[in-house]
């Protein structure tokens, strides 16, 4: 289904929209992709594993420009991401990627912040939940290195960078 008039594009849902907004393009006709996780979630007296998707609020249409107008008449869909002015479109190949990456069923978690080295940080998890740190380096998702404020000093903690959050002022 290559054809140089369609291109794929991100779409903002609303909250907790995204799996009911890509059902109705689905009957519209309209080809989406909704990429899903598996968690499992618990209750006081239950775990239970659910797909949620991977990144909140966002799900991919493959169209041409003359369908954008449909895509917004969906229940659900909030708007088209922007990129310098225009509206963003995805290469097939990083569509392909996503798909490939969930494949695999590896352990996958995204951000919705960039952190940079030099700022202050709060760790949400761990031995040192609660602690204030500026965040030195990231060597991986999973080693980070923290300056602890109430300690003076570095460490390097293997750990999460899922479970530190940039410290608002």
């Amino acid at each position: 289904m290559i054809n140089n008039d369609y291109k794929w594009y991100p779409v903002y849902t609303r909250s907790r929209a995204e799996k009911k907004a890509y059902e109705e393009l689905l009957r519209k006709g309209i080809t989406a992709y909704l990429p899903l996780k598996k968690t499992v979630k618990q209750w006081s007296d239950r775990k239970k594993i659910v797909e949620e998707p991977l990144i909140k609020s966002y799900l991919f249409v493959y169209i041409s420009a003359r369908e954008q107008a449909e895509v917004m008449m969906t229940n659900g869909i909030a708007r088209f991401i922007y990129f310098s002015g225009h509206i963003a479109s995805l290469p097939e190949q990083q569509i392909e990627a996503l798909k490939l990456l969930l494949a695999t069923e590896s352990e996958l978690e995204v951000f919705e912040y960039d952190l940079k080295a030099g700022e202050k940080v709060i760790v949400k998890a761990g031995p040192f939940k609660g602690m204030l740190a500026e965040l030195i380096s990231i060597r991986n998702k999973q080693r980070i290195v923290l300056r602890l404020e109430q300690m003076g000093f570095a460490i390097s903690i293997n750990t999460s960078v899922a479970f530190i959050e940039p410290l608002l002022d």
